[in-house]
């Protein structure tokens, strides 16, 4: 039985709908008579609703039609007799009596001018809260709060009044990463697994403070973060994926290298800069991708390709041409205890040759240490299965692990620079164990590119099929992406055989013409020299950054006895690859450009906003390593030191390493991808590193040829036998 109180109160309620309704029959034209009646269930309430047409005449078949409110008792067992049926919801809504459909449609209209009512006091709340927020102001010491107005609309995303602030001071930010809240990672080696402040004795004491103060978690402070407009996280695979926004930190500033000595008539050590910042980025992947393939240095975390610690093996030379001899131990010990290729994955041929057997085999010959020979010949026999294909032509993925060997999972197709660009590191190892089978099947692959038709001029297409071995995609041509290296090699492969090898230069010789005749132009403003590219006789003047290894190819060849007007071409496409980066805001070159052919035009390069990002690529470095070299000429020094500068102002994360950017012309929002490439590490700041040194005997270009991954092996006194 229902109290009194609330019999009442539903009496009224109840009068309230029936005036409505009634006003709903009557702006209807319903005249039929309105049946109400009241039963009690088990003690709830049960209001019955009937209409009935007056006049059967005037009307269909009588209808009724019901509405059931159910209101449960104080034991909660409410009564109901629907049936469920798996039915649409506008089928539902269509089975509805027009009575019932106007008393839920006038029930969402009171809901609205209710909630219309009551938006002033919810903005004016929201107004007070945002009034009392603090905005992050930057000052000559780094970052405090202030308490400013709300972030203004940019165009693109809310952007904090910081950014306007920081275009004057020329002050580039970059978030903090985002951290969370735990206790010191034990990812790392021994020495790490101590105290952060032990572990940062080469620190700054503020960036020590603020890594102790993070790692703490303060949990209390207010959380504030600047976005980035652009920024994109890969979807690499990762341990520990970054964290939420809801653990994000507060927001920290790139660190800014101040002036340079010599702008304030002093002077610096440029080797010492290269070393600290080779430090700085090995810090990063020690303390959070130690072991993993590639450092994430905005999340702190790492992404795993191939799970074979790319950037460890990557830099091992680098270490040991820097003079890092601590590092270096610390790598050699994981090499030893962790490195192992009995593993079931799948790995790209191309990539884990160029990058790790390289890197092992280089770093044998650096330090003289059998350990290294050991691991690369266990990893060269288990890259073999990779040629047993009906044309020779090798698989571009390899099981390392089950010694199986299959193509890409949507072509048949290898790339040419691929398949071309692993002889340099199979016949190294070849020569040093005495096992020919290495070397006859890279050379192989060789001889049938060779005898191959589809050519333009010693111009070769970018794809060639594993089973017929021949080329396709055909009439297309190009020097970047897919089938760069595959003329850097013919090239390279001459000089490390002892320049024996006769069929390598020709190829070579008739490659470099075919550039001349077919791909090379001038812009129209200022006369720069660039490769295009030719696409069924079309000329697209794009050109991708990867181009820039050209240069010292062809001022290497020179060296070694090459036509003169090779030189005179590396020279002035080494002027255009350093305005690639020049003409850039940020003084970082885009991945791709695009030249201006029109003298009309005032501006050479112009960049499309798909092509805007750098992945601190090494082309532009390793080229002006060979022409400083060759020609002695300060300013390919200069042009590095202001390439280096650019990376540390625009790229460098506080806490330790360095970021791939999104946008070169966006100085104040460069946008991180949360990734530090191992060529970074392994060719880029060894690169830099060779420029600078006046060490002549260092590496010396008459000993030693580089492969495209930068890791030097010995040139050979006289031909294979």
């Amino acid at each position: 039985m229902l109290e009194d109180s609330q019999a009442s109160i539903i009496t009224a309620v109840w009068e309230l709908i029936l005036l409505y309704l009634c006003c709903c029959r009557l702006a209807t034209g319903c005249t039929g008579v309105l049946n109400v009646s009241c039963i009690t269930v088990d003690g709830s309430l049960v209001v019955l609703f009937a209409s009935a047409p007056s006049d059967e005449k005037m009307y269909p078949p009588s209808r009724k039609d019901f509405i059931a409110l159910t209101l449960p008792d104080s034991s909660n067992h409410p009564y109901n007799n629907g049936k469920h049926r798996r039915q649409s919801c506008w089928r539902k809504w269509k089975q509805l009596s027009r009575l019932q459909r106007s008393l839920i449609l006038f029930l969402l209209m009171l809901l609205l001018i209710f909630g219309l009512f009551s938006f002033p006091s919810i903005t004016e709340q929201w107004r007070g809260f945002s009034d009392r927020e603090g905005w992050l102001e930057v000052n000559d010491r780094g970052i405090k709060l202030q308490r400013k107005t709300p972030p203004q609309w940019s165009g693109q995303m809310l952007v904090p009044t910081l950014l306007e602030e920081t275009r004057d001071q020329n002050i580039p930010m970059m978030p903090k990463p985002p951290i969370k809240k735990k206790g010191p990672s034990k990812r790392g080696p021994p020495n790490l697994q101590k105290n952060v402040g032990a572990a940062l004795p080469d620190a700054a004491e503020g960036e020590k403070k603020e890594l102790i103060e993070n790692e703490g978690g303060e949990e209390d402070k207010e959380e504030k973060i600047i976005s980035w407009r652009g920024a994109m996280i890969e979807a690499d695979q990762a341990t520990e994926p970054p964290p939420s926004a809801v653990d994000k930190g507060p927001v920290a500033p790139v660190p800014v290298n101040p002036a340079p000595p010599e702008a304030t008539g002093g002077s610096v050590d440029r080797l010492e800069v290269v070393r600290d910042t080779f430090r700085h980025a090995w810090k990063g992947y020690k303390d959070h991708a130690w072991g993993r393939d590639e450092l994430k240095p905005i999340s702190k975390s790492f992404g795993e390709w191939f799970g074979l610690g790319l950037t460890l093996i990557d830099s091992l030379d680098t270490m040991w041409i820097l003079g890092l001899k601590e590092e270096f131990t610390e790598a050699k010990s994981w090499v030893e205890q962790e490195l192992s290729f009995s593993k079931n994955t799948d790995v790209n041929l191309f990539e884990t040759t160029i990058r790790v057997l390289g890197g092992l085999l280089s770093t044998y010959h650096l330090t003289g240490d059998q350990l290294f020979l050991d691991k690369a010949k266990d990893l060269g026999s288990r890259l073999m299965p990779a040629f047993n294909t009906p044309s020779k032509i090798p698989f571009s993925d390899v099981n390392i692990g089950k010694g199986t060997a299959h193509p890409p999972r949507w072509t048949t197709d290898s790339t040419l620079a691929e398949v071309t660009s692993i002889q340099l590191e199979f016949r190294e190892l070849s020569r040093l164990t005495q096992e020919p089978q290495y070397q006859e099947v890279v050379n192989e692959v060789m001889k049938q590119v060779h005898n191959l038709g589809g050519k333009q001029d010693g111009l070769v297409p970018m794809f060639i099929n594993t089973n017929s071995g021949q080329f396709t995609h055909k009439g297309v041509f190009t020097l970047g992406a897919r089938a760069d290296s595959y003329y850097e090699y013919l090239l390279k492969q001459w000089i490390q055989g002892g320049k024996t090898e006769d069929t390598l230069l020709e190829d070579y010789l008739q490659a470099i013409d075919g550039v001349k005749k077919h791909l090379v132009r001038q812009t129209g403003p200022n006369r720069l020299t660039f490769v295009g590219e030719l696409s069924h006789n079309r000329f697209n003047p794009k050109m991708d950054h990867l181009v820039c290894f050209l240069p010292g190819t062809l001022a290497l060849g020179a060296h070694n006895g090459l036509p003169g007007d090779h030189m005179d071409l590396a020279v002035k496409l080494m002027e255009t690859c350093y305005q690639m980066y020049k003409q850039m805001e940020t003084g970082l070159s885009p991945e791709i450009a695009h030249f201006n052919l029109q003298a009309s035009d005032s501006r050479d390069i112009y960049v499309k906003p798909a092509d805007r990002h750098n992945l601190l690529r090494p082309e532009t470095v390793e080229s002006l390593f060979y022409l400083y070299r060759f020609t002695k000429d300060t300013k390919y020094r200069d042009w590095g030191w202001e390439i280096l500068q650019s990376f540390n102002k625009y790229t460098k994360v506080a806490g330790g390493g360095y970021t791939s950017i999104n946008n070169v012309e966006d100085p104040t929002n460069p946008g991180p991808r949360d990734k530090m490439e191992s060529f970074f590490l392994g060719e880029t700041l060894k690169y830099l590193y060779l420029l600078f040194s006046d060490d002549a005997e260092l590496l010396h270009l008459d000993k030693y040829v580089f492969n495209t991954e930068a890791h030097p092996l010995p040139i050979w006194p006289s031909s294979p036998k």
